[in-house]
């Protein structure tokens, strides 16, 4: 079987989320760290690099007894045949493939009807324990409640596997709703929910066997 599958669905901050936009310049008493934004309407976007990269390490490392691997091509084969890998003997694509992921039109309309801003500033303070010197610095982050739409796409390609596959990626969602996305989860940032996820059909050799298996992928996903 060849195909492919979009899976949908929404994720939605339930803390400020942070994720870096990188270095820019900033005069004196500007913010130190700001949020990636898309460039067309300037507000807090989810890069799909960012969720691949949090959703394989949460996979890897609870499917390597919480070690995680010190290299991609060690993770172990459920994360290597969703996420791919570059072992020089046979690399494979992932299954898998992320986009960017854009804020929702709803959340658009609620910033703009209540008239708030979708990032906040946090001022922090971190303190030498030797010298008791302040470092104060300023945090970007995009306020909670936001949601964003996800969009994935998996490729059918072995029809033995795919309800395992979908059963894999039910139990990495269920980690990150309990970890966090981006940076300084151990600070209160990052805590997110994922809802609303759906399954459908783009493309497909075999009409006939994948309304089934859509239904089957829906069922389970249906449990994050």
């Amino acid at each position: 079987m060849f195909g492919k599958l979009e899976i949908s669905g929404i994720i939605e901050s339930l803390t400020g989320l942070h994720i870096g936009g990188g270095s820019q310049f900033a005069a004196i008493g500007a913010v130190d760290s700001v949020v990636v934004k898309d460039i067309d309407d300037d507000l807090p976007m989810i890069p799909g690099s960012s969720l691949k990269g949090k959703l394989r390490s949460l996979l890897s490392k609870q499917l390597s007894n919480g070690e995680l691997p010190k290299e991609h091509n060690s993770d172990p084969e459920l994360v290597r045949r969703l996420f791919g890998h570059a072992d020089k003997k046979d690399p494979k694509t992932g299954r898998i493939y992320f986009s960017d992921i854009f804020m929702s039109e709803e959340s658009k309309k609620r910033l703009d009807s209540e008239d708030i801003d979708a990032t906040e500033v946090k001022f922090e303070n971190t303190i030498s324990r030797l010298t008791g010197v302040a470092n104060p610095r300023q945090i970007e982050r995009a306020i909670k409640g936001i949601q964003y739409r996800i969009s994935l796409i998996y490729n059918l390609e072995d029809e033995s596997e795919i309800e395992e596959d979908f059963k894999t990626l039910k139990t990495v969602f269920k980690l990150l709703k309990y970890d966090y996305l981006g940076a300084a989860g151990s600070r209160g940032y990052g805590r997110v929910d994922i809802k609303d996820l759906d399954v459908k059909v783009l493309i497909t050799n075999d009409d006939e066997k994948v309304d089934e298996i859509v239904e089957r992928c829906k069922s389970i996903l249906k449990e994050v």
